[in-house]
């Protein structure tokens, strides 16, 4: 029997990692000039932070969910999939962003 405990544990790391994958995809967009690119980066190199996070707090906060394949489903995939969503769906794209001009005028 799962505790309430280790489902707010659960949702604590699937939490995380989605607003990771969706921090990790912004960053690509913005800094990469391609449309594949970007989605490619994303899905190649944000699941090694996501791996990480779940392993140092699923240690403490998560329930046992019996195999590796269904933990790393409910806390890798599903929140890269979310997080990647969440940005390339949701947000504006970065070069429909107005940005101001913080430059200082040098006199």
């Amino acid at each position: 029997m799962v505790s309430m405990v280790e489902i707010a544990g659960l949702l604590v790391i699937v939490g995380l990692n989605m607003a990771i994958a969706a921090l990790a995809t912004r960053f690509f967009r913005v800094r990469l000039n391609t449309q594949w690119g970007s989605a490619l980066y994303a899905v190649v190199l944000t699941p090694v932070p996501l791996v990480g996070t779940t392993i140092l707090l699923g240690s403490v906060l998560g329930p046992n969910l019996g195999s590796a394949s269904t933990v790393m489903a409910l806390t890798v995939l599903v929140p890269l999939a979310l997080g990647i969503a969440f940005d390339f769906f949701w947000m504006p794209a970065p070069d429909d962003v107005s940005v101001p001009d913080n430059r200082r005028q040098r006199t």
